[in-house]
């Protein structure tokens, strides 16, 4: 049975300060619900938002990770330094790494079996950019995103990957994928993942919809039967935001 995940990317926002503020704020609210919540601060908040949340269920995770070990990386942080402190999920592949870091999906795939190889969980990201889908490239574009990336993994590795479809074009901008155009392209992932490995796998791993999910559209887009969640941007800023979005799944 796959998980429902709400993830709030908190970006490069919010000092230690206000980070505390709303940690303590979303804790004090939040709903019962059987999602697991998860909230990714900035990494020089991480550690304190670990022991801030030390008794609660939402789980602190890492925006990025590098791939190697230790070394002449000046700026990056390891697998062992994020669990070291207490994170075991990571987000792998944000639209904006790859599109002002210069991540490629060869980059992508190292990190991924980096993250795999110290068993921390991945989540990863992918998706289109406006371009692609009014071409209509958008389908053959998410394919290699995840066959590039994913698909020389062993079967067993699926267990700790979650997968977050994000259209770029939707991403910021106010702009939302329908909840249909969401649901065709969650169901085009499973077939793809059917396809490379096999039905179970595909029925099993969580899908997130990421791309200006808000209170007021959540509800909707998580009614979509391969929806199983959102990574969510601007509105886990805001605490009584997020945990609209939480008690809508």
């Amino acid at each position: 049975m796959r998980s429902k995940i709400v993830a709030g990317n908190w970006k490069m926002n919010k000092n230690l300060e206000q980070t505390e503020a709303l940690l303590a704020e979303l804790a004090g609210k939040l709903p019962d619900t059987d999602a697991e919540v998860m909230v990714a601060p900035t990494y020089v908040n991480l550690a304190a938002a670990v022991r801030a949340l030390g008794n609660s269920t939402i789980e602190v995770i890492a925006q990025n990770m590098h791939f190697a070990e230790s070394g002449a990386y000046t700026g990056e942080i390891s697998a062992d330094m994020l669990l070291n402190i207490g994170i075991h999920t990571a987000i792998i592949g944000h639209s904006e790494r790859r599109a002002y870091f210069g991540e490629t999906d060869e980059i992508l795939a190292k990190k991924v079996k980096a993250a795999l190889g110290k068993n921390i969980r991945v989540m990863f990201c992918f998706g289109e950019e406006l371009e692609q889908r009014k071409s209509g490239d958008h389908f053959n574009l998410v394919e290699s995103q995840l066959r590039n990336a994913l698909f020389s993994l062993n079967a067993s590795d699926w267990s700790n990957i979650v997968l977050a479809y994000e259209p770029v074009w939707a991403i910021g901008t106010g702009e939302t994928a329908s909840p249909e155009q969401a649901q065709e392209m969650h169901a085009f992932i499973r077939k793809t993942i059917t396809e490379a490995y096999d039905a179970e796998i595909a029925a099993n791993v969580s899908i997130l919809y990421g791309g200006s999910v808000k209170s007021g559209n959540a509800a909707e887009i998580f009614s979509k039967p391969d929806v199983d969640g959102g990574l969510i941007g601007g509105a886990s800023l805001v605490a009584d935001d997020f945990v609209a979005i939480i008690k809508a799944i």
